[in-house]
């Protein structure tokens, strides 16, 4: 039997979303495991064997303690939906795979904090130079080399040699916002890229989109077989 992992999702109707939301269950699914979709408004599940948090828009930052500034469709519903599965995930020291925003959500529940607006991360916010698209179908996208930590989660998952990422974000964690029981895994320039519970068994997040492959080196995709496997390999708690 496969494991269910519920995949949190945005509860948006355009096309754009339609179209990520299924690159996240396809990307569950060839790794192995059965998605559970959850929407902004659903009722918790009461069993799942792993959970991943996906990307949207950005978190309410009262979450965090802080004035909105610069944060754009935030969502109250999402956000409490995904901080109560997530803290469910938690207790029951199931494994959990963070992207973009989850991420970020993550580092938030934790204690952490975002900086709500970083340029050049996104083509919304695009760096000096061509504009690329943010058709996360395409193969167009702002890119960056990383590599992750030695001995980390990460470089198990994805190697140890330097690879390719995308980027489709204006909020970022940097070392001074992220919760101290985290640890970076990855950097971009003073940005943390990746990062991993010190606390539970494996808690791993991205700030990139691993589920879009015409965008990212292979070895950035291999953190979905990392996650399902372990799902796998950790038995429930009760």
């Amino acid at each position: 039997m496969k494991p269910r992992i519920a995949v949190t999702l945005s509860g948006s109707v355009s096309k754009r979303n339609a179209v990520a939301r299924e690159q996240y269950l396809d990307a569950v699914r060839r790794a192995g495991a059965e998605p559970i979709a959850v929407f902004p408004n659903d009722v918790v599940p009461e069993e799942f064997d792993g959970l991943c948090l996906t990307g949207g828009g950005d978190i309410d930052p009262a979450r965090y303690g802080e004035a909105n500034t610069k944060s754009e469709e935030t969502d109250p519903a999402r956000d409490a939906l995904e901080l109560a599965i997530l803290e469910r995930a938690l207790a029951r020291d199931v494994p959990v795979l963070g992207i973009c925003r989850g991420f970020q959500l993550i580092n938030v529940h934790l204690g952490g904090s975002l900086e709500q607006h970083h340029l050049g991360h996104a083509p919304k916010y695009p760096p000096a130079g061509a504009p690329v698209s943010d058709d996360p179908a395409g193969t167009d996208a702002i890119r960056h080399d990383i590599s992750a930590e030695p001995g980390s989660k990460l470089a198990s998952a994805c190697g140890d040699e330097t690879f390719v990422v995308n980027s489709s974000h204006h909020q970022v964690v940097t070392s001074d916002r992220l919760a101290s029981e985290l640890r970076a895994t990855a950097h971009v320039g003073e940005l943390v890229e990746a990062l991993e519970s010190t606390a539970y068994r494996w808690v791993v997040a991205v700030q990139w989109h691993p589920e879009r492959t015409a965008q990212v080196g292979a070895a950035a995709t291999r953190i979905f077989d990392a996650f399902v496997a372990e799902v796998k390999r950790t038995p429930v708690a009760a």
